[in-house]
């Protein structure tokens, strides 16, 4: 009967999907709220529900980071003792795979990065601690025994960290708006990367995306400008508390490409940049950002690390910014000319520091070849290592603290009282429930009643991979149903199920209550472009086409049918959506997803969330959002901070 009854709802459907299945494994973990109150709301003339409100409470303990105001004169006597081979040294930023300490103290290196990935071979906090500090006692045998900057692209935690707390991508930020959030989110980041003795971040993005056909459109807060000024600024206040260096990108216009083609051109007027693109900078500024980190995209045809009228006539003269200016990874490679020519022209831009992952031996000889020929003048050279040695007082290692000559460690902060723990994963399950958006709600199918039989299905409701996304433990993310430690989607929701005597199951037949868990999969930067986001397309996950079949046929039975959309952007569901009852964008939501997404949907707390980009109906419509003079909401799905609440339906 059932083999009929597919084939029958198929054919009527019109609509062919390929199946696919996926066995995984769930983890589960529980966490415990520090701190809640209630709160009443009315939901209709006749019911009231009570809803539990946040907080989770972040101790902020404080650091020998406190109070570092700079010692200029330190800084000034420091900067003339320096060799032209030291200070070139320290304009340079080397990858660790492959670099030994000797070599990054002989040749005097400024900073060491991990790319996405680069991890020791046991990836574990002490592990990477350990790491850390054989390149600090390599500094100090070096000529100018100046420690090294470490830097990592902690963007949603300290994600490259096997079992760190993994937070939303910012699009799921976005869409909570609450700064004093990301404050906490900052601090918990840093306290997390603190714990590894690591001292910068290549965070936050800052960019404000306007086509979401954008690959890096989950690392935008929001279309609106205001929205990415308050949330980063506020982002920036929490982590550098604990002198984690942030560095604001990628300047300028990243968001703003035509089609949204990373790393692509920005076809926009001055006026257009600065009224969109230019604020969050400014705030960014105002805040005390240590670096910025310039765009490998173009304006109107012109790369930006080549840009000497926005790198050092807006950002370092007009707006003030006395930190320093980093490239991004291999980024001076797509300049014009030769080798010689792309680093002369991006220093002379006003580029401080070359991220030159594997070829920053050429670099140096270049940059120092380029100073003898006078094509790089010594004043550029030592207005960037200034730039440098400054935020290295900043960041805290100058101070007597850094180095505890006794004990031979290096200031860090203890892996018991602040990696993972509780406290920080409250945090990042706070941040879930107020990330959520709630686009469709018929008949009140949401919330659920903690009593009901459900079913759970698609691969996003057993992967902790599918749910936290790229840049997550490698560069690209991975579907890995146990990529990291974190609760799933069906393992939140057995938790609640267990403890009011429901089940969960995971064949649509046997529920009364179908749950379809649909997911994009793990993608980062250009790899994840894609002008027809569909459920099924190019970035889509292949279980995608199973799950949605079900959901027809569960419909079709008369059961109630709950979509849940793990993406970094909004999908193309205009024709699919009348299979639910009701439909939550619940974005990349990280590691504590489960019991974050089961806090809402069972009622304990409200939808707060609302859409930080416009949602739009036809592919056609991507790039249209609440900026565009031509904006034309019949193409749009649901608007500019759109979202459903349970009192509203």
């Amino acid at each position: 009967m059932k083999k009929y009854l597919l084939l029958f709802i198929s054919i009527f459907i019109g609509l062919a999907f390929v199946a696919c299945t996926n066995e995984t494994t769930t983890t589960t973990t529980t966490i415990s709220e520090s701190t809640t109150t209630t709160t009443t709301t009315t939901l209709s003339t006749t019911t009231k529900k009570t809803f539990k409100t946040d907080t989770a409470v972040v101790n902020y303990e404080g650091s020998y980071c406190d109070d570092m105001t700079v010692n200029y004169e330190f800084i000034d006597d420091l900067l003339s003792s320096l060799t032209l081979d030291e200070k070139i040294g320290q304009m340079i930023q080397a990858e660790r795979n492959g670099l030994s300490a000797t070599d990054a103290a002989y040749y005097n290196l400024g900073s060491i990065l991990s790319g996405g990935g680069s991890a020791p071979s046991v990836n574990a906090p002490n592990n990477w601690y350990l790491m850390y500090k054989n390149y600090q006692d390599g500094m100090r045998t070096s000529s100018s025994g100046i420690p090294v900057i470490y830097g990592v692209d902690a963007v949603h935690g300290h994600n490259n960290v096997l079992n760190a707390t993994i937070f939303p991508h910012n699009i799921g930020l976005g869409a909570a708006n609450d700064s004093e959030l990301m404050t906490k989110i900052g601090l918990v980041t840093a306290r997390e990367v603190r714990v590894t003795g690591l001292n910068y971040t290549f965070a936050p993005t800052v960019a404000v995306v306007q086509d979401i056909g954008w690959g890096r459109t989950y690392e935008s807060l929001s279309e609106n400008t205001d929205i990415v000024v308050d949330l980063s600024s506020a982002y920036i206040e929490g982590l550098q508390s604990y002198c984690v260096g942030a560095s604001a990108k990628h300047f300028i216009a990243d968001g703003g490409t035509d089609e949204g083609d990373d790393q692509g051109n920005a076809l926009l007027t001055e006026e257009e940049i600065r009224a969109i693109h230019l604020d969050p900078y400014i705030s960014a500024i105002d805040s005390g950002i240590y670096t910025i980190m310039v765009s490998y995209s173009s304006i109107n045809g012109q790369k930006m690390h080549g840009s000497s009228y926005w790198i050092t006539d807006v950002l370092k003269e007009e707006l003030g910014f006395d930190g320093y200016v980093i490239s991004d990874y291999d980024a001076i490679k797509q300049l014009p000319g030769d080798y010689y020519t792309q680093i002369v022209s991006a220093v002379n831009a006003g580029v401080d520091m070359l991220m030159e992952p594997y070829t920053w031996r050429d670099t140096i000889a270049n940059l120092k070849l380029a100073v003898q020929n006078e094509d790089i003048s010594i004043e550029r050279i030592n207005d960037a290592v200034r730039r440098i040695l400054i935020i290295k007082y900043k960041m805290g290692l100058f101070h007597d603290d850094f180095y505890n000559e006794e004990t031979g460690e290096y200031y860090r902060i203890s892996y018991d009282d602040n990696f993972a723990t509780y406290e920080n994963r409250a945090v990042a399950r706070e941040a879930v429930r107020k990330s959520l958006v709630l686009l469709k709600n018929d008949n009140n199918a949401l919330p659920l009643n903690k009593k009901t039989n459900v079913a759970v299905i698609g691969n996003g409701a057993s992967s902790i991979g599918l749910q936290t996304g790229g840049w997550t433990i490698s560069w690209q993310g991975d579907d890995d149903s146990k990529l990291t430690r974190g609760t799933s989607i069906i393992g939140g929701i057995r938790q609640v199920a267990a403890g009011n005597g429901a089940n969960v199951f995971t064949d649509a037949e046997d529920a009364d209550v179908v749950i379809v868990v649909l997911s994009e999969r793990p993608y980062a930067e250009m790899y994840g472009d894609n002008l027809n986001p569909t459920l099924t397309g190019s970035t889509a996950d292949s279980g995608n086409a199973d799950a949605l079949e079900q959901a027809m046929i569960a419909k079709s039975l008369g059961k109630t049918v709950i979509g849940l959309l793990l993406s970094g952007r909004p999908m193309l569901i205009n024709q699919q959506l009348q299979y639910f009852d009701a439909f939550v964008a619940c974005w990349l939501p990280g590691s504590e997803a489960g019991m974050g997404i089961a806090d809402v949907i069972y009622g304990d707390y409200n939808f707060t969330g609302k859409l930080p980009v416009t949602w739009p109906k036809y592919a056609s419509a991507l790039g249209m959002n609440s900026n565009s003079s031509n904006y034309n909401e019949s193409l749009i799905l649901f608007p500019f901070g759109y979202g459903l609440s349970y009192e509203e339906d």
